[in-house]
This record gives C-alpha cells, structure tokens and sequence, in this order.
C-alpha cells in the first residue's frame, strides 16, 4: 500500500505493550508426514504450499494480532487511545495525528455485539468491521452512517448462524466470520481537542445483545497500552513452516473460507490443507522452501489497478478482496486494517533531500481549487527513512488538518517542503519540515475522499525541487 494511515504493519492498531508468546493451535498432524490420500508430487506440492502460505498468511496475521490485543484487553471490550503520537513513539509506523483509535475484538459466535455511536456534531468518524481474513465487511461513518435512525447510532454485529429478533432500531450488520475486529477512528483537531475525543470515546457502548435488552452496563473500556512487545508480523515470520500451517489450520476450522474460495480450498486439500487439517506429503525443508519463495513474493507484488500520479502511488482496490489472494496477503503485509477507498486513501510519495547537490527544499503548488477533493477533511505528514515521524524544532509533524493551509490570492496553495525554516513569506500552516538530507516520504490522508480522487481524475501535484 506504500504509506498506510497509521502503523498496522507494524504494531497491532495501538502497539501493545505486552510481550506475547504464540500459542500454537495443533491440526493434529500424524506422524508420517508422506501419507495421506490424493498427495501431490514433491514439486506441485511446494508450489501448493506456497500459495496456501499466501492465502492463510492475512488469516493467521489476524489471528496474531488479536492474541496480542487481547493479552491487554478482554474480547468484546473497547481500547481507546488517548494521546497524539510523538516522534518519541517508535512502537508504530506511519502514525497519523488526524484521528484517535477506539479498537475492539469481537467474538460473535454466541450473539451478536451491539455498539452504539453517539451524535458527535459534524465531527468526522468512521467505524469499519473487519472479518478474520482482513476484508471490510462493513463501514458506517460520518458521511454514510448507514443506521435505520438517527444519532445515536445503533448496530448489531451478527455472526453466522445467528437466529433471533434484534430490537427496533438496532441496524445488523452480519459478518461471515465469528471473529471481527472493529477499528474506529474518530476525528481529533490538535492537542487542545483531545478532552473532547476522549469524553466520546467513553460515549460508545459495546455490549453482547442479551446485556443490551436486559439494560444490564457495559464493561469499562481499557486505556490503549504503548509499548514494545514482538509485531505481531515479526511473530508470523519467526513461526516455523509447519507450525504456520498449523494454526492457519485451526484458525479455518473457527473462520471458514468464503464459498468463492472452494477452488483454491480443493487445490490445498490434496496437500492436507483443510479446516482442522494437517500437511502431508512435505519434508521439513520443502516446507521452509515453499514458505520462503512466498515471503519474496508478497512484499513485491504490485496491483495493476494502482495509481502512479506525478510520483503519489495509492491502491484503489483495497479493503476488500473477494478471490485476488496475493493482493490480500501484500496488504496485510504493508498495512494491516486498510480502509476501503471509499471511507480513505493514502497516496504516498518517497523522495531524497539533498540528492544530487540539490538543496533539498521543495515545493508542492495546488492550482485552484485542486486541493484534495474530500467530504471530510485531508492531511499531509513527513516521515523519516523508517517512516517515524521526525523530531523537528517548530514540533510540526503534519499540516492540512491541525494546522490548516493557507492559499494564495488566487486560490492555489503552496507548502513549502523543507528542513529549514522558511521565513514570514510562508504561512506556518503551509510548512512541513523534512530532513536536511537522506531519504524521507510524504503521505497524504484524504477522509472520506470524492469519486475523482479514487477513480485517479484528481492528480497530486509533483514534489518540485527548489534551487
């Protein structure tokens, strides 16, 4: 994805503080591992292998994520962050400083999970449900609500099999897996409206539907820990091949592929890959193999259906990604939690200051009325060659949204992309501090983004070196 709104490939959404084992979830693997009926040959059975890698590695990704979330915070509880990032923070990459999370595990096979969401007064939110396998099934917000009333807004979050009558009002929002992740986002403006977000955040109610019509008080929601446990990706890297096809085994057994997905299940199959199954027909080191040629394949793969503009890369074709495998697994890989490009996108640019004896200042001019085009609002953030935000003395990390842009007397805007101090000639609101030499990158953030930014119509302006 090149640039993600705020560190998920690194971190679960808050990056927990908890340092967390990997408990393996055994398929019952029998002791020969060549038998089995309809095995494949040695060759065809890496090559299996090695897509099945690709199609379970969001799966189990998921799944890893969540043991470390809930290591801090029980399933079915809200965790509210509490504070703007800082460049202190190295926990998380590519944070941004334009919302506060309030993150939930839902584990809806009992019943469903009713949340409510109460009238925040043209303040921009967005509530997106993810099933196990990394897809947006659902997305309410501030410019879709997508309720049956108004504010407050009230779902229910129904798993499969569900059967029942839910109260007026309530929207159900069913799902096809009975573990869902709900990430919410809620605008901030600056420091000074972090008391506001918080008395929100303590406004949403999560509670299990039999809580909910018997009028019984939710529990209290946990503050999001910070800290440096194992990422969760790094835990999926360090697992051994077999053991990685033994929890995505298990984890198929509780979150079943969807329907579309039998051809591919049919082809696993031959190889012991099914729900509650185990790997046949493999040796330790065929295993290992197919694993390693698929960890070279997923971080490079490119969807054709990205947009390159003047430099600015971004995929329109996120969030949901029915048979297209690869995509799935790269995404989790660069972002884990990517929004539909619908709710946000994310077009990234990576530059170099001070390349080639150039000065490393630079410019980004906005013709008029070619800002980017959003119902809700847009941002700009500068980060390091790590993609940390970066230590500054004027502490200006991102600009467009706290700090608003001011245009010139015909409507154009122009930032000023520079380490150094640009003087009274520039508005400090269109100043965005980078390096004074190496590599960094620019990441704009369009909420709730119009069809012309999605469809590629709207093109970022190219990055201008200044002499």
């Amino acid at each position: 994805m090149g640039g993600t709104e705020g560190g998920l490939s690194r971190r679960s959404v808050f990056g927990l503080a908890a340092t967390v084992a990997v408990g393996l979830s055994a398929c019952g693997r029998s002791d020969d591992a060549s038998s089995g009926p309809d095995t494949a040959a040695p060759s065809e059975a890496e090559a299996i292998a090695k897509d099945a890698y690709i199609f379970g590695f969001p799966l189990v990704l998921m799944d890893v994520t969540r043991a470390a979330a809930e290591a801090a915070t029980p399933a079915n509880r809200f965790q509210h962050a509490a504070a703007l990032p800082t460049p202190q923070r190295r926990d998380v990459v590519r944070l941004n400083l334009d919302t506060l999370y309030s993150a939930a595990w839902l584990d809806v096979r009992a019943e469903p999970m009713v949340l409510q969401v109460p009238a925040m007064d043209g303040r921009y939110w967005l509530m997106q449900f993810m099933d196990a396998w990394t897809n947006t099934v659902h997305n309410p917000s501030s410019v879709r609500p997508q309720a049956k009333s108004g504010a407050p807004y009230t779902y229910a979050v129904v798993g499969p099999g569900w059967s029942g009558t839910l109260p007026d009002g309530v929207t159900p929002l069913p799902v096809p897996t009975p573990t869902v992740w709900l990430v919410g986002r809620i605008q901030v403006d600056g420091a000074a409206d972090l008391p506001a977000v918080r008395a929100i955040q303590q406004q949403l109610r999560l509670a299990p539907l039999s809580d909910w019509t018997a009028g019984r008080q939710a529990p209290t929601a946990s503050p999001a820990p910070q800290g440096d446990s194992t990422p969760p990706a790094k835990q999926v890297a360090e697992l051994g091949a077999r053991d990685f096809f033994d929890r995505m085994c298990a984890l198929m057994a509780t979150n079943p592929p969807a329907p579309d997905d039998a051809p591919a299940m049919k082809r696993f199959a031959t190889i012991g890959i099914t729900p509650g199954g185990e790997v046949v027909g493999l040796s330790e080191g065929e295993l290992a193999a197919a694993v390693d040629t698929a960890r070279q394949q997923i971080p490079v793969y490119l969807d054709p259906k990205s947009i390159n503009e003047n430099g600015w890369t971004f995929d329109p074709a996120i969030g949901t990604y029915g048979t297209t495998y690869l995509q799935r697994a790269t995404v989790a890989w660069k972002g884990l939690g990517a929004n539909l490009p619908e709710d946000a996108i994310y077009p990234t640019l990576f530059a170099t200051a001070g390349a080639n004896g150039t000065t490393g200042r630079f410019r980004l001019h906005f013709p008029p009325g070619q800002t980017p085009p959003v119902a809700a609002f847009w941002s700009l953030t500068a980060y390091d060659a790590d993609s940390y935000l970066m230590p500054n003395p004027a502490g200006i990390y991102a600009i467009g949204h706290q700090t608003p842009v001011v245009p010139n007397p015909d409507g154009s805007v122009d930032l000023a992309i520079q380490h150094d101090d640009p003087g009274p000639a520039v508005p400090l609101g269109n100043w965005l501090p980078i390096p004074a030499s190496g590599q960094f990158s620019l990441t704009m953030r369009l909420y709730a983004p119009k069809d012309e930014a999605i469809q590629g119509h709207w093109q970022p302006p190219p990055l201008t070196p200044v002499s």
